[in-house]
């Protein structure tokens, strides 16, 4: 519990992916990315229960394997490419709250594809959700000034190039941009009344934790490679 809330850590980890088979179980720095989050999720001690929600026997027996639990598979409906998040957490959610019997007030969603994460991250979002009173709360990375919405470029059907907003066209230093943010998977925390009632994921009233240090999410080969170098590059 964390002051007197009820936690729940949701790992999704489908079998399927288009990118990268098997893409959970890819071997980092020595270990699959799911045990890379089950060992950040053994030493944060304020979880109720961490669940893994698969589809997957392999990835199913490796999760218990390495402390997780799985007393559920995905259902087919909520493993397809095209499911998001939301549905997934709440199919994990209810299946857990039945079958142990109890209300989750935070739920804390770790995808494996994020193995740069750190307990300091879990746990900063979490602190922040319910001290603040916040519906969810989000890790992100600042956005490079380089690609914002205002600087970005359209081709037409035909073949000619406009700015994507015409706003842009009043830009002339990065001073004048707003800094944006983007998502960067390494922790996601969500009150109960945010994920059932509101039905979203980005809360009403929600924050992010902002993290300094590179972070990157799997999807392809080459940041596959990109973790390995980070998690060779000496403290």
């Amino acid at each position: 519990m964390y002051q007197d809330k009820r936690v729940l850590a949701v790992v999704p980890a489908r079998g399927g992916s288009k990118g990268l088979r098997l893409k959970n179980l890819r071997i980092v720095a020595g270990r699959p990315l799911l045990v890379h989050v089950a060992e950040v999720i053994s030493a944060i001690p304020f979880f109720d229960a961490a669940v893994v929600s698969t589809d997957h026997p392999k990835i199913s027996e490796i999760a218990v394997d390495h402390g997780l639990q799985v007393p559920f598979m995905r259902p087919p409906e909520l493993s397809g490419d095209r499911v998001g998040d939301h549905p997934v957490l709440c199919h994990a959610l209810s299946e857990m709250e039945r079958i142990q019997n109890v209300v989750f007030d935070v739920i804390v969603m770790l995808q494996p594809t994020s193995p740069l994460r750190t307990c300091e991250h879990v746990t900063n979002c979490v602190e922040k959700l319910v001290e603040g009173g916040f519906d969810s709360v989000w890790t992100v990375s600042e956005a490079d000034l380089k690609y914002h919405p205002l600087k970005q470029l359209k081709l037409t059907d035909d073949d000619c190039l406009q700015l994507h907003d015409p706003a842009g066209g009043n830009v002339i230093a990065r001073q004048q941009l707003e800094q944006l943010y983007y998502r960067n998977g390494a922790a996601y925390a969500l009150s109960r009344q945010c994920l059932v009632e509101q039905g979203t994921m980005l809360g009403e009233h929600s924050s992010a934790i902002v993290v300094a240090e590179e972070m990157v999410s799997i999807d392809t080969e080459e940041d596959l490679r990109r973790v390995e170098q980070l998690m060779d590059r000496p403290e």
